[in-house]
């Protein structure tokens, strides 16, 4: 059996990107300073987006992962936010990106923590979670990281297929608002 390896930051890095000095020390909880540069390194929170997108059913659009984390497990559309990027610029364009949708119209609704493991690092994200609406199904096709798409009523999701906590807490959340 394969020994499975820590994916925390202070458990991965250990060199310094900078000088590439192996003196570079994790504080043991959110930062890495080198002893011999002087860099200082933090371990901060990246943002990512999750659109919940309702059709006229009151069915909410779930995708299937194509990739791990998570490959095959259900997942709200979305992604992370690009360098100088705005959250809402991100939904507009991982939203086409994925389903080939236009967004006509976004409101926020909630943002929950996540760790997202990524080739053995764990990146730790804020997922923003905003309700959208298109105007019309009609050009939707899967591409970029999804291999599938469905419209779940909120009473068949099954939450153990969906891909983490924090975007099962975005479904949550939505569907209290609905009450």
């Amino acid at each position: 059996m394969k020994e499975k390896r820590s994916t925390q930051p202070g458990d991965v890095i250990k060199y310094c990107p900078k000088c590439g000095s192996e003196e570079f020390i994790f504080d043991g909880s959110r930062s890495f300073k080198c002893n011999k540069c002087k860099f200082h390194f933090f371990i901060n929170s990246s943002a990512a987006v999750a659109a919940v997108i309702v059709n006229e059913k009151g069915e909410v659009l779930l995708t299937r992962r194509a990739f791990d984390p998570g490959k095959g497990m259900l997942d709200l559309p979305g992604g992370f936010v690009d360098p100088m990027e705005s959250a809402e610029m991100a939904v507009r364009r991982e939203i086409k990106e994925e389903l080939n949708l236009d967004i006509d119209d976004m409101n926020y609704l909630v943002s929950y923590p996540n760790e997202y493991v990524f080739s053995g690092f764990s990146v730790y994200t804020t997922d923003l979670g905003f309700l959208c609406k298109v105007k019309n199904f009609e050009q939707m096709h899967v591409e970029d990281d999804i291999s599938g798409y469905e419209f779940v009523k909120e009473k068949e999701i099954d939450y153990e297929q969906i891909s983490s906590d924090s975007i099962a807490n975005i479904l949550k959340s939505y569907f209290q608002t609905q009450i």
